[in-house]
């Protein structure tokens, strides 16, 4: 199954790496770098990404939505926005990470779901879509086909979690071992929203 990671300009780099590390743990993903318009994409924290056209890859894998600086202009670029909706509406599960989460808000796809973002830029997103029922207090939340997390590091944590439902515990501990990461595998337990 392909696993698309959806980069655009400023993106948060450990958003987008930290559930790569995790997901290619797992023989059965091939990892695949997409963009909208392919070519290279730039990081915030500067790191260079040739990435292929997102039409190229198999459109009903897996959908990682990292999120970052970027998202703050991505989210009144309506071609991109309709882009966005597309690809989420044909994936098999479609995954968030930090402001990620606002881009995929404004689609009308979480309508009536439960979400969650970056505490730090929370109002924010909440103000992106008030029809979607935000958690504030999760390190990650799942509804449907759709896991969103918390800020940066809690990406990894909801890769983990995604991986435990479709693998079983046992695959998402051993891989917690081989990346010697200590994983907060409760999703209501978010030190940061206090």
């Amino acid at each position: 199954m392909d696993v698309n990671i959806l980069l655009f300009d400023n993106f948060e780099t450990l958003d987008a790496f930290g559930p790569v590390e995790v997901f290619g743990c797992i023989e059965e993903y091939r990892l695949r770098y997409t963009s909208f318009t392919g070519g290279t994409v730039v990081s915030k924290q500067g790191i260079r990404i040739l990435t292929e056209d997102i039409n190229n890859a198999d459109p009903y894998g897996i959908l990682l939505i990292p999120g970052g600086q970027g998202t703050r202009s991505l989210v009144n670029d309506v071609k991109f926005i309709e882009m966005l909706s597309d690809a989420a509406m044909k994936s098999e599960y479609c995954l968030t990470v930090c402001t990620g989460s606002a881009l995929l808000a404004k689609t009308g796809l979480l309508n009536n779901k439960r979400a969650t973002s970056n505490k730090k830029a929370f109002e924010w997103v909440k103000s992106i879509n008030t029809s979607v029922l935000w958690v504030k207090e999760a390190r990650w939340v799942v509804d449907q086909k759709y896991y969103t997390s918390s800020g940066v590091s809690a990406g990894i944590d909801m890769a983990l979690g995604f991986v435990s439902e479709i693998f079983g515990m046992d695959k998402a501990q051993e891989i917690t071992e081989h990346i010697e990461y200590i994983w907060n595998s409760d999703p209501s337990n978010d030190p940061f929203a206090k």
